[in-house]
C-alpha cells in the first residue's frame, strides 16, 4: 500500500483585514518568541549528552519541526491571499465580508458573515464561503428563500438582512 496522499485543495484565497492582521501576528509570534525559545531549550537538551534518551531534546525537536511547518504554511498562504476591504457596489447582495440575517421556519432568527477559509473559527457566526452554506448564500439578494443541505438536513432559509462593516445589532 502506497503512502503516498492528494494534497489538500486549497481554499479559497479570500481573507478580511483582521484575519490576515491575525494570520501575520501568529507568524511573528511563532518566528520571533516561540522558535528561538525552543531552539535555546534544545540546545540546553543537547548540551546534557546521550540524546537518543533525551526526551526534553526529542520533544524540542519535534516542536521545532512543527513550529516550521506552520511558519512555512503561513508565509505561503499569506503570499497568496487576497485582503477584501471594501464593500462591494451593490450591497443588495451577498459577498465575501457581508453579514447575513436568516430565518428559518421554526427555529430563531441567525446572523452570520461570509470569511475565508482561514478565518471562521475565530468568532462566533463567521463562516466559510467554502462551507456549504457560504456557498449557497454567496450571490443571493435581500428577501431570498433558499434550500441548503446541512449535516443535519436540509433547511429553506430567508435572508432578511445584508450587512457590511461591523456586526449589526440584532
Amino acid at each position: 500500500m502506497a503512502r503516498y496522499r492528494a494534497a489538500p485543495l486549497p481554499g479559497s484565497k479570500y481573507i478580511t483585514p483582521e484575519g490576515a492582521q491575525r494570520l501575520r501576528a501568529e507568524l511573528d509570534e511563532l518566528w520571533r518568541s516561540e522558535r528561538p525559545r525552543v531552539t535555546q531549550a534544545v540546545a540546553e537538551a543537547a548540551a546534557q549528552g546521550d540524546r537518543s534518551e533525551n526526551a526534553e531534546y526529542v520533544y524540542g525537536k519535534r516542536r521545532l519541526r512543527e513550529i516550521d511547518r506552520r511558519v512555512r504554511f503561513l508565509r505561503q498562504r499569506l503570499e497568496g491571499m487576497v485582503i477584501v476591504d471594501d464593500a462591494p457596489a451593490d450591497k443588495g447582495r451577498v459577498f465575501f465580508g457581508a453579514w447575513v440575517t436568516l430565518d428559518s421556519l421554526g427555529s430563531a432568527r441567525e446572523c452570520y458573515r461570509i470569511v475565508g477559509p482561514d478565518e471562521f473559527d475565530r468568532a462566533p457566526g463567521y463562516i466559510s464561503m467554502d462551507s456549504p452554506l457560504g456557498r449557497t448564500l454567496l450571490g443571493k439578494r435581500l428577501h431570498d428563500e433558499l434550500t441548503v443541505e446541512l449535516p443535519g438536513g436540509a433547511r429553506t432559509l430567508r435572508i432578511t438582512q445584508i450587512f457590511y462593516g461591523a456586526r449589526p445589532e440584532d
